[in-house]
């Protein structure tokens, strides 16, 4: 710590230094027409010879990764958006500007102008003949940026991440492509995005513990959403037929390499469509982002090939708890089931209802096995109090979960347009609210309202952004594909 106050304390100094002179150590705008990857990409193979003969004039604007000065002249490497590129400054070109090339320092913003040409060794190199101060870096870059031991201070200075790791920067841009191609599969096919409250007074959409806070000129309590499925909805019930919306969801949970309270979610619903229809739709649209992101439906994850490639295995979730080993005879006894699950060391909440349970059981016993894409379908009515009955089983909803490398990747059902069935469903859902169940939905009368002036057959679907952003970019946890994930406050 006292050499970095030390090294501080110096590019203060310099700081200081330059302002005697005159120069500005934080300047101003800088027409910086040039990127470094544009450059080494349309001269990379232009000779030595035909650089000399047709000087080649540019301007580009970075910060300095390296310097190497050796008095009468000096190499570094400058960093912009795109990547990095040398510069060489000579002392007779400079003039007296050369003499401000002491005060540069690793991790400085300059502009430069000058010409391409190779150095002895080949390489592609900027010699400059002028250049600008535009930010004096007073804290130095780290040097051993790398491994694990530094992984929370990543996450935490993530502006520091984003200079030292290029990869970092690659991920994030990749993430742009994936939101950019979702939103163009969905345009394609007629939906138009549109945009719902972040602030609701009744919480819903999905189970979920919300974050609360309170508008002081209403004298009320408004809760950051969950879910923006209800909105969604009273769109369809309005007349839209397709909409989506890409935005943030809030849940007051806890963080994991999976889980970040807030999280950006991508939710869509079509008239007169089920549930049958969104798998097939939702296996076009994901192919359609990693093809446009990697160029291919096989994604490395890991150690592990992902085929994306359709039709994926469609699976009831009583069966997959079957073949996972849970006696079919149990599932219409809660308390045997419940008895069963502790015995096998599965954690089950008090007064859990048998939906409930069979839920835990599946987290434990079939999600870790669903590597490969997996649809698991027809779930406990308990656990989806938005969704419409199956036909031939009311015990059961026309609902399924994606899952990708043992994660829940997207939910979708047939939408309950039922007035009276939601009301009841709300109403078991205020019940187990009462007896203790801090995610459970609320009552929602004005989405009841709603109903009744008639909603049409729909499905609706919802997609984590963050964990696709993980399978196609091959990242552990939530927090590599997050800019600034939520941490314990520093110490």
């Amino acid at each position: 710590m006292e050499d970095i106050n030390e090294l501080i304390e110096q590019r203060i100094k310099k700081a200081e230094e330059l302002r005697e002179m005159g120069v500005k150590p934080y300047g101003g705008a800088f027409d910086a027409n040039d990127h470094a990857a544009d450059l080494i990409n349309k001269y990379n193979n232009t000779s030595k010879e035909t650089l000399e003969a047709e000087p080649l004039g540019c301007a580009l604007a970075g910060r300095i990764m390296s310097l190497r000065n050796f008095g009468k002249a000096a190499f570094a490497h400058l960093q912009d958006s795109s990547g990095k590129l040398q510069i060489y400054f000579r002392k007779d070109l400079l003039g007296d500007d050369h003499k401000l090339l002491k005060k540069l320092d690793i991790g400085d913003i300059i502009g430069v102008k000058g010409r391409l040409f190779r150095t002895r060794t080949e390489e592609l190199t900027v010699e400059v003949n002028s250049f600008e101060l535009l930010t004096k870096s007073i804290r130095p870059l780290p040097e051993k940026w790398h491994g694990l031991k530094d992984v929370e201070t990543r996450y935490r200075q993530r502006y520091v991440d984003l200079i030292v790791n290029p990869e970092v920067r690659e991920k994030f841009a990749k993430r742009s492509v994936i939101i950019k191609s979702a939103r163009d599969f969905l345009e394609a096919k007629d939906f138009i995005e549109v945009e719902t409250p972040m602030m609701h007074q009744i919480p819903g959409g999905a189970t979920a513990k919300p974050f609360r806070t309170h508008h002081n000129a209403l004298g009320i309590d408004l809760y950051l959403r969950i879910a923006p499925e209800l909105y969604l909805k009273r769109l369809l019930v309005g007349g839209y037929e397709r909409v989506y919306e890409l935005n943030k969801n809030f849940r007051n949970e806890g963080i994991s390499a999976k889980h970040n309270p807030e999280f950006s979610m991508l939710e869509f619903y079509i008239a007169y469509k089920d549930y049958n229809f969104l798998m097939s739709f939702t296996e076009e649209l994901i192919g359609h982002v990693a093809m446009k992101t990697a160029g291919t439906l096989q994604i490395q994850y890991g150690e592990t090939t992902i085929d994306l490639t359709p039709p994926w295995p469609r699976i009831p979730m009583l069966k997959a708890l079957e073949e996972s080993g849970v006696p079919t005879e149990l599932f219409n006894d809660p308390g045997k089931l419940t008895s069963w699950a502790r015995d096998n060391r599965i954690d089950i909440p008090h007064g859990s209802s048998p939906g409930k349970v069979m839920d835990e059981i599946f987290k434990e016993k079939v999600e870790p096995g669903l590597i490969q894409p997996t649809f698991i379908t027809d779930h406990p009515v308990e656990l989806s109090p938005l969704a419409k009955r199956t036909a031939d089983d009311p015990s059961l909803v026309d609902r399924f979960e994606l899952f990708i490398c043992s994660r829940e990747i997207a939910n979708a059902f047939s939408e309950l347009n039922d007035p009276f069935d939601q009301k009841e469903r709300f109403l078991d859902q205020v019940k187990a609210k009462q007896a203790g169940d801090e995610e459970a939905h609320w009552m929602d009368e004005d989405f009841i309202r709603a109903l009744e002036y008639g909603m049409p057959p729909a499905a609706g679907e919802g997609i984590g952004i963050d964990r696709l952003v993980m399978l196609l970019t091959d990242s552990p946890s939530i927090r590599d594909v997050v800019l600034f994930p939520q941490l314990k406050p520093e110490q």
